[in-house]
């Protein structure tokens, strides 16, 4: 097909056409409350239902600025020390929350059989970058000292999140190859991440709209969010790859922001790290909180998931 062509698939483009139908207002000319309320909705409308798990439970530990709340997933009661996920959700560092990624937690627990501890880091405008980073990286470090709240004894982490939240996977995983945790990052999952800059590539531009997130939004949240361009805690791409953890990075080809998460592949590669690439065909951002409206996107999300079990067996 032709670039002015992309290809879509059947249901993504059922989707599509009814999110076009509803006409509702762009994110940026919401209300902060009203865009935090419509991201929720959206999720809760388009995603499969939740797991039951065993363990579904509210924690926090302490962060730079206040407790930072978590909540912890556990298919099992008990279970033997090993890895533990470190989910960081997706919005762009303004709109999202635990509830807006609380299903996709339990159906990651569920299908990895490991325990999640979702982190609700400090968002923008209320709390510009590097605030959501630093919360993120404390919490991690949370986790890997093994308090006795968490319940689990973590012998490696997994750092893991989509959009915003795949960039903080990222910089939490440079933050830790620095300056060590009690436990080492053994698996990132970066999915569709911000990870270079994404104004004035060419996927911000032929996706710009009609693909759920929009050009218009990624300014939005840049404007909210002011990340500085020069830091690699906002763009990890100006890290070091060269100690990057084994790599699970997920991008959707028709993301306004798939270029990013590409740019970021060629680090790996140049790096020589050790990395699995999918680029998930004819979906779009968001494609793994949209599971029950595009029933396709299950599959995808269980190929990462295979993805992380065949790196995480292939350390060991």
């Amino acid at each position: 097909m032709s670039q002015s062509e992309p290809f879509i698939r059947p249901d993504m483009k059922a989707f599509l056409d009814a999110l076009a139908a509803m006409d509702g207002p762009a994110i940026a000319e919401m209300t902060l409350e009203e865009a935090r309320a419509s991201y929720l909705a959206l999720h809760t409308m388009a995603d499969r239902p939740a797991r039951e798990l065993a363990v579904i439970r509210d924690l926090t530990c302490a962060g730079p600025d206040g407790d930072i709340p978590l909540r912890l997933y556990d298919p099992r009661e008990t279970r033997e020390p090993g890895p533990v996920i470190a989910f960081y959700h997706g919005g762009g560092y303004v709109i999202g929350d635990l509830e807006t990624h609380h299903n996709l937690c339990t159906e990651i627990a569920a299908l990895m059989d490991l325990p999640v501890v979702a982190v609700d880091y400090r968002r923008a405008p209320e709390h510009p970058f590097p605030a959501a980073i630093e919360d993120c990286e404390a919490a991690t470090r949370w986790i890997a000292s093994n308090p006795a709240e968490l319940g689990r004894k973590a012998t490696g982490l997994i750092t893991i999140g989509d959009s915003a939240g795949g960039n903080a996977s990222i910089v939490v995983g440079q933050q830790l190859a620095a300056i060590p945790a009690d436990v080492p990052v053994v698996l990132q999952v970066p999915i569709f991440p911000l990870a270079s800059d994404a104004m004035g590539s060419a996927s911000l531009d032929q996706f710009a709209d009609g693909f759920v997130l929009t050009k218009a939004a990624v300014e939005f949240f840049d404007a909210q969010y002011k990340p500085d361009r020069n830091d690699s805690r906002a763009m990890p791409i100006l890290g070091d790859h060269s100690g990057a953890p084994p790599t699970v990075l997920v991008t959707a080809s028709l993301d306004p922001i798939r270029d990013s998460g590409r740019d970021y592949a060629k680090a790996l590669a140049d790096a020589g790290a050790d990395f699995i690439f999918l680029e998930m065909k004819g979906v779009t951002h968001s494609f793994t909180n949209l599971r029950q409206a595009v029933p396709s996107a299950q599959a995808d999300l269980e190929r990462m998931i295979a993805a992380m079990k065949f790196m995480l067996g292939d350390a060991a």
